[in-house]
C-alpha cells in the first residue's frame, strides 16, 4: 500500500489531465457527429456515443491497472508482450473478421478488437528493451536488428491489409534517431519521399535524377575506400553504366555531359575522403538503399502494391486528379465542413454538415471535421494546442529518464502520437492523403482508445518509477 501511495505522488498528473480532457472532448464530438433529436439517453449502447462512453470507463480501469502494475513487468516481459501481439497479428489473418476490405479485427460478441492498435505499445517496449542493451544505434548490425523489430508487425499488418496502420509504425524510426542513428538515414528518408512525389508528378524525370544522385554517392563513397587509381577506374565504370542507363531507358541525350560532371565532382570528393580517411558506412547503406529502391520500385509500388482507391487519394491530394463525387468526396466535404465553421464555429450540435451526414466516417477518421465546423478556428486551435502540449510534455518526460529503456519507450510514445496527430488532421484539411488512421482520444473506437491509453499510461508508470532499479 505504501509503495502504491509513493507511486501516485510521483505520477505526472499534467499528462493524466491532458488525457482526461481530450477523452471528454472526444466523446462530446462523437456525440455531435452521430447526434439525432430522437436519441434519449447518452448511455444508449445502440449508438456510437453510448459505446464510446462504455469504452471510456474501461479505459479508466485499464489506466488504473497499468499504474498499479510493477515497473519491472514491462522491463522483463517486454519481449514476451511483443511476441504475444505478433502471434495475434498472425492469428487475425486466419480467423479475423473482415471490415471494409481488411481482415484486422477479432470479433468478440457485439464488439470488435483490432490487435494492431495494441501492438504499438508492444513494439515500443521491445524496441526500448533492445536499445537498452546498446549504447548507440550507430552500426549496421544494430540498425538492421532494430529495423527488423519495427518491420515484423508492419509486414503482418500490411497483409491484412491496413496501410494506415502501417504508416504509423514507421514513427519508431524517430526513436532510433534519438538514440544515435546517423542523420544521413533521415536525410535519405526525406530524399526518398521527395523522389517519390516528383516521380508521381513528372514521371521518369526524377528517375534520371535518381541515377545521377546515386552515381555521385557511389563514386564519392567507393573512392574513399580505394586507392586513387582504383577509385578512378570504378568511377569510369559506374559513370559509363549510369550514362547507358540514362540514355537508353530514359532518353537522356545530354547524359554524357551530366555523368561527366558527376564523375568529376565524385573524384574531387572521393580524393578528399581518401586523403582524410573519412569512412561512414551509414552513408553507404542509407543512400544506396534509397537509390536502389527508388530507381527500380517507385512505379511498381505505386501501381501494383497500392490499391486503386489509395492511388486516387494520393493523386487527389497532390492535385494530379479531381474526383469530387468519388474518391475525392470525403476530402471535399471535409474541407467544406472545416471551412464553414469560421472563426467561432456554428455552435455545439448546430453543424449542418455534421447534422446531415455529408462527411462519411465523421465519428472516426474525420472527427476533426466536427471540431472545425461546430467549434470553429478557436476550438480547432484549442484541440491542436492540447496535442502540442501533450507532445512537448512527452519529450520533457522522456529526456529526464535515467535509463535508455524508459527514454526510448517515451520517444516511441511521442512519435506515435505525433504521426497520428499530424496525419489525421492533415488528411482532414487536405495536406495529407486519406489513409484512415484515428485521432488519438477523439476518434470513435474501443481498440484505438484502449491502445492509446495503454501506450500512454505505461510510459506514465515507467516515469513515476524512474528512480527504481529495473535490473
Amino acid at each position: 500500500m505504501q509503495k502504491n501511495s509513493n507511486i501516485l505522488s510521483r505520477i505526472d498528473w499534467v499528462t493524466v489531465m491532458l488525457w482526461a480532457v481530450m477523452m471528454i472532448m472526444g466523446w462530446l464530438n462523437i456525440y455531435a457527429a452521430v447526434y439525432n433529436e430522437n436519441h434519449t439517453s447518452i448511455f444508449d449502447l445502440s449508438q456510437r456515443y453510448g459505446k464510446q462512453l462504455l469504452w471510456i470507463v474501461a479505459a479508466i480501469v485499464l489506466a488504473v491497472f497499468v499504474i498499479v502494475t510493477d515497473n519491472k513487468l514491462y522491463f522483463f516481459f517486454a519481449w514476451f508482450i511483443y511476441g504475444f501481439f505478433i502471434l495475434l497479428l498472425l492469428l487475425v489473418l486466419i480467423v479475423g473478421k473482415e471490415i471494409n476490405g481488411a481482415r484486422a479485427w477479432f470479433e468478440i460478441g457485439p464488439f470488435s478488437i483490432q490487435p494492431s492498435e495494441f501492438a504499438k505499445f508492444a513494439t515500443g517496449l521491445a524496441l526500448a528493451s533492445f536499445l537498452n542493451s546498446r549504447r548507440q544505434v550507430n552500426g549496421f548490425k544494430i540498425m538492421s536488428l532494430a529495423t527488423a523489430i519495427i518491420i515484423a508487425p508492419v509486414i503482418l499488418i500490411a497483409l491484412q491489409p491496413d496501410m494506415g496502420s502501417v504508416v504509423t509504425y514507421f514513427a519508431f524510426f524517430i526513436v532510433l534517431f534519438r538514440e544515435g542513428m546517423s542523420i544521413y538515414v533521415f536525410i535519405s528518408a526525406i530524399l526518398a519521399v521527395v523522389l517519390f512525389l516528383l516521380t508521381l508528378i513528372f514521371g521518369t524525370v526524377p528517375v534520371a535524377l535518381g541515377i545521377i544522385v546515386v552515381s555521385f554517392i557511389v563514386l564519392a563513397i567507393v573512392s574513399g575506400y580505394l586507392t586513387t587509381l582504383k577509385a578512378l577506374g570504378v568511377m569510369a565504370v559506374t559513370g559509363g553504366v549510369s550514362f547507358l542507363a540514362g540514355h537508353y531507358l530514359l532518353g537522356l541525350e545530354t547524359g554524357f555531359i551530366i555523368v561527366l560532371a558527376i564523375v568529376l565532382a565524385g573524384a574531387v570528393y572521393g580524393w578528399y575522403t581518401y586523403r582524410h580517411k573519412l569512412k561512414n558506412p551509414a552513408v553507404i547503406y542509407a543512400f544506396l538503399l534509397c537509390g536502389i529502391l527508388y530507381l527500380f520500385t517507385v512505379d511498381y509500388a505505386f501501381h501494383e502494391i497500392l490499391k486503386p482507391h489509395q492511388q486516387d487519394r494520393i493523386n487527389i491530394m497532390m492535385g494530379l486528379d479531381e474526383d469530387p463525387y468519388g474518391e475525392g468526396y470525403n476530402l471535399n466535404q471535409s474541407l467544406i465542413s472545416v471551412g464553414s465553421g469560421g472563426f467561432t464555429g456554428k455552435g455545439y450540435l448546430n453543424g449542418t454538415q455534421t447534422k446531415f451526414k455529408f462527411v462519411p466516417e465523421q465519428s472516426t477518421d474525420f472527427i476533426f471535421c466536427t471540431v472545425g465546423e461546430e467549434w470553429g478556428f478557436l476550438g480547432s486551435t484549442v484541440v491542436i494546442g492540447l496535442f502540442v502540449w501533450l507532445l512537448i510534455r512527452l519529450v520533457v518526460l522522456a529526456e529526464r529518464q535515467r535509463t535508455i529503456f524508459i527514454r526510448a519507450y517515451g520517444y516511441g510514445v511521442f512519435a506515435l502520437f505525433l504521426v497520428h496527430f499530424f496525419v489525421n488532421i492533415g488528411m482532414t484539411i487536405g495536406v495529407m492523403p486519406v489513409i484512415g488512421i484515428p485521432l488519438p482520444f477523439f476518434s470513435y473506437g474501443g481498440s484505438s482508445l484502449w491502445g492509446f491509453t495503454i501506450l500512454l499510461f505505461v510510459f506514465i508508470r515507467l516515469d513515476a518509477g524512474r528512480t527504481e532499479y529495473l535490473g
